[in-house]
């Protein structure tokens, strides 16, 4: 792990994005972590918090895409290379040795995670890069970093706004890509990004209203930096009480993190959402609980012999009809390769044609000396 940080430390960094996707499941994740540089080291471990938190609540890596700009685990600048702490004096490593990390340095853009989101990717993109959603899909999205009124920041060099993120909502909605979606976001403004959705069933948290600034947590003089934010400290630690089989719903995580703990005021949005949210558990988004249908038929594990055996009478009767190719028509490659070479068209070589021109300016100049020479050129 050391070996392969030391390798990674010319990227950038960004902070990531986690996406989990689960279609028969009923919760998948989608967390997004869009700050640079070393001192936004809390915007890393946030997402990578969440990542471990999911994952101890039966989230697969399969169904999970982590996108990091940068790796903070391997900058130059971390005392511990291959890890990332959440918690001071060096608690709690959330890099851990099995992180799976499917987008990375300059991958992680807007158009990207827009692409991702409303599964507009090339064909060529392996599952690994996809959220593998349906209609029966809930979804998590968690975004972490630097925005503002309308905005959030991507790598300091673009932003998403809120109008972008609304209409790629509604084309995850047209597409059938989402059941429920729970989108939450620690930054500063972050109400003012879920303020023009308008797709059903949404339900939407943030760090601080409009015109307030979100704040970090728990600095590390070792490090050198915070280590994380405090609305995304209190909403882990409030998390790392939840297991799969818990009761707790979603008006319990709207009091995580009161004002007088969080510094800004925290707000959330649950009229696009259609079921009242003291009965939406938890889990339901921030674990892997399958859903299960119930059915009165019966339905019969014996396959039906006389099917069978019409399927089998059929393929014998085609394969029958066919005329079998012969070996050397199945492999034409071993007639060619006894075929005899083409024939190359004769070229002179380049220092043919020097040699003939030196021979010319020779005679040339034993015929008519030297007062000639001008002619030639």
């Amino acid at each position: 792990m050391v070996a392969s940080c030391f390798l990674r430390r010319g990227l950038t960094a960004l902070a990531g994005l986690l996406l989990f996707s689960f279609g028969s499941l009923a919760a998948s994740q989608i967390e997004v972590c869009t700050s640079r540089f070393w001192f936004n080291y809390r915007h890393v471990a946030n997402t990578l918090s969440v990542y471990r938190s999911v994952k101890r609540l039966g989230i697969p890596d399969s169904h999970i895409v982590l996108m990091l700009a940068d790796d903070m685990a391997c900058n130059p600048r971390n005392p511990k290379p291959a890890t990332v702490f959440s918690h001071k004096n060096m608690e709690l490593n959330v890099y851990g040795d099995d992180v799976e990390v499917d987008y990375r340095s300059y991958e992680v853009t807007v158009e990207n995670f827009l692409r991702v989101l409303t599964g507009r990717i090339p064909p060529s993109t392996p599952r690994s890069k996809r959220l593998l959603s349906d209609d029966r899909s809930n979804i998590l999205i968690y975004m972490t970093g630097h925005g503002g009124n309308g905005f959030l920041k991507f790598q300091d060099s673009e932003e998403i706004t809120n109008i972008e993120l609304a209409d790629a909502f509604e084309q995850m909605w047209q597409k059938r890509r989402y059941n429920e979606l729970l989108f939450i976001i620690d930054t500063c403004q972050g109400a003012s990004m879920y303020e023009r959705f308008y797709s059903p069933n949404i339900m939407a948290l943030a760090s601080s209203q409009v015109g307030e600034d979100s704040l970090s947590h728990q600095p590390d003089p070792a490090i050198g930096v915070h280590l994380m934010d405090r609305y995304t400290f209190y909403v882990l630690e409030f998390l790392e009480e939840i297991n799969p089989a818990s009761q707790t719903n979603m008006n319990d995580l709207f009091q995580v993190c009161p004002r007088s703990l969080c510094v800004s005021t925290p707000g959330h949005r649950t009229d696009l959402f259609q079921r009242d949210p003291k009965n939406v558990l938890i889990t339901d988004f921030f674990g892997s609980v399958r859903k299960v249908e119930i059915t009165t038929e019966t339905i019969s594990l014996q396959p039906d012999l006389e099917i069978m055996e019409s399927r089998y009478e059929k393929d014998w009767m085609n394969e029958e009809l066919m005329e079998p190719l012969k070996y050397a028509e199945q492999l034409p490659v071993a007639q060619i390769i006894h075929q005899k070479p083409k024939l190359k068209d004769w070229h002179p070589p380049g220092g043919f044609i020097l040699g003939l021109w030196a021979l010319i300016i020779m005679v040339f100049f034993k015929t008519y000396g030297i007062k000639h020479m001008k002619f030639i050129f």
